[in-house]
């Protein structure tokens, strides 16, 4: 069996000073199959106007190991490598078209939604015996446009559409993310196998926690409408009225992402929040665990969550957690979390107020609940995404007829080329 991979957003994400969780899961997958023999692996990225082509695998090996280091101190390091991969890049449609030749089972696995908006791309993998297998993250762009970018919510139908009509086989990083996909595969004579493989866990090097006069919490993510930072922000607003410099103090950590203009505007001009609560913005992965190590506790108030990493992330450090009562949260920190209302500021308030003192009763329960909680782990995901890509070999992979919510665009052909809807 040959996975083709492909690692498109690592190419444009590397030089971030830190990485979302989509960006994570491409790293992942390109570390566990660039560190496998080389011929069980094609990656490959997409070349604007043209379509795949392949990348050497040392190359990518380079690539992983810069990223890594990057993400992890905060450094430019991926930076150069970037730049080696996208000169080879043009140079890799012959050796796509080569391995597409190749005698034996073939999978194109895509996990970070990237080019499920354009299906031809994907049809033209699948025309020459390619098994595709997505990745799908969450349906939130299509359940809640309110959360997301002017424009998005129709992409990710795109996107869903794509899956729906051309996937193989399906994963997923929660049962709450399969049973919203569930309606878009009911139309399928035979829905594809789905495998729920939850996303693995890591924890980097941490260091000392930061030395804290007055009690912290910590909100961790990119800072948008979903997230629900303006709950807390009131609420420390609140606290500034009633409890003065005698707060506990909140570090919001996260790149600033879009149409929150209501939460810039308490971070950048809200007077009362002045020495109580921290932008960090986005820091490298060690800055991130000594600051929740440190912390009372975690806080996620969002709306809408389709799995969950700071959550795991958090509990794996060993540090408490108070989230949104939201499915993929509960899958995620099963019994250990306490679980609010996003809605319900007086809850969040007492909870809070509680954590934050020194004898703080909820706070020491969390803390004996998690010496039962175990993180999911990326060895145990890919054995089970490993095990259903090789229920895969032998079955042939079949032409099926383009989504019809998706526009067609030309792809250019690598190699002989068959209709995808069976045609000569």
């Amino acid at each position: 069996m040959q996975v083709i991979l492909d690692i498109s957003r690592l190419l444009t994400v590397a030089r971030r000073p830190a990485p979302t969780g989509i960006d994570r899961v491409e790293l992942a997958y390109a570390r566990h199959w660039a560190f496998q023999s080389a011929d069980r692996t094609t990656f490959v990225a997409e070349l604007p106007l043209v379509g795949f082509a392949a990348l050497p695998i040392a190359l990518v090996r380079d690539l992983v190991q810069a990223i890594e280091a990057s993400w992890a101190s905060g450094t430019a390091s991926a930076a150069a490598v970037v730049r080696r991969a996208r000169l080879a890049l043009p140079f890799g449609r012959s050796a796509l078209a080569e391995a597409l030749r190749r005698p034996g089972h073939k999978i194109f696995l895509l996990v970070s939604h990237r080019a499920l908006e354009r299906p031809a791309l994907i049809a033209a993998l699948r025309r020459q015996g390619c098994h595709f297998v997505p990745l799908i993250h969450d349906l939130i762009p299509m359940q809640h446009p309110e959360f997301a970018r002017a424009g998005q919510a129709e992409k990710h139908r795109r996107r869903i559409a794509t899956t729906a009509a051309l996937a193989d086989a399906i994963v997923v990083n929660s049962a709450a993310t399969g049973k919203e996909l569930g309606p878009w595969l009911a139309a399928r004579a035979t829905e594809p196998p789905l495998v729920v493989a939850p996303l693995g866990v890591e924890l980097p090097q941490v260091e000392e926690p930061p030395v804290a006069i007055r009690p912290y919490f910590v909100a961790l993510g990119t800072i948008e409408p979903r997230k629900n930072h303006l709950l807390l922000l009131n609420l420390w607003r609140h606290l500034a009225g009633t409890h003065g410099a005698a707060a506990p103090r909140l570090v919001v950590v996260g790149r600033r992402g879009w149409e929150n203009e209501n939460v810039l505007d308490m971070l950048e001009r809200c007077a009362a929040l002045d020495g109580l609560v921290r932008e960090a913005g986005a820091l490298p992965d060690r800055e991130v665990a000594s600051l929740l190590r440190g912390a009372r506790a975690l806080l996620l108030p969002s709306f809408a969550e389709g799995f969950g990493l700071p959550l795991g992330e958090a509990l794996a450090l060993g540090v408490p957690a108070i989230v949104s009562d939201l499915p993929a949260l509960r899958e995620v920190g099963r019994g250990v979390p306490d679980y609010l209302d996003p809605l319900d500021g007086a809850a969040w308030r007492s909870a809070v107020l509680d954590y934050a003192r020194p004898d703080s009763l909820a706070r020491r329960a969390q803390l004996a609940r998690l010496g039962q909680w175990r993180a999911p782990s990326w060895d145990e995901h890919f054995r089970q995404v490993e095990g259903m890509l090789d229920s895969l070999v032998g079955r042939p992979a079949g032409p099926r007829p383009l989504p019809a919510i998706a526009s067609r665009p030309r792809v250019p052909a690598i190699g002989v080329q068959r209709r995808e809807d069976g045609g000569a």
